[in-house]
């Protein structure tokens, strides 16, 4: 089996897991008066395995996810170089300008 697969398979996995427990903790803590919407509705256990089956896709998503991102290539940790190129910076000249009477007028709005 290609290392792929078997890194995918393990993590949906402890993804599917992790959901367990959560849904398992949802439960025993009585989260929104769950406990008892579950035990005394006749569809109580479908609505547990549902809850569980979207909650372990949503966390075998992201189990997945964080296996991969941890994945280390060692090729990146070496310094490229390459030529720096110099970064341009503008410096703005101010320029001081007498104002008439005339001119402050029209500023003024009058």
């Amino acid at each position: 089996m290609p290392k792929l697969i078997r890194l995918y398979i393990t993590q949906v996995a402890i993804g599917f897991a992790l959901a367990g427990v959560f849904v398992g903790m949802l439960l025993w803590f009585d989260i929104a008066n769950l406990w008892h919407l579950v035990t005394h509705s006749d569809k109580g256990v479908l609505a547990v395995v549902v809850l569980w089956f979207a909650n372990g896709i949503v966390f075998a998503g992201v189990q997945f996810a964080i296996a991969v991102m941890r994945m280390k290539d060692d090729d990146d940790d070496e310094p490229r170089g390459g030529r720096r190129q110099p970064v341009v910076r503008r410096d703005y000249a101010t320029i001081p300008v007498r104002a008439t009477a005339a001119k402050r007028d029209v500023w003024a709005g009058r």
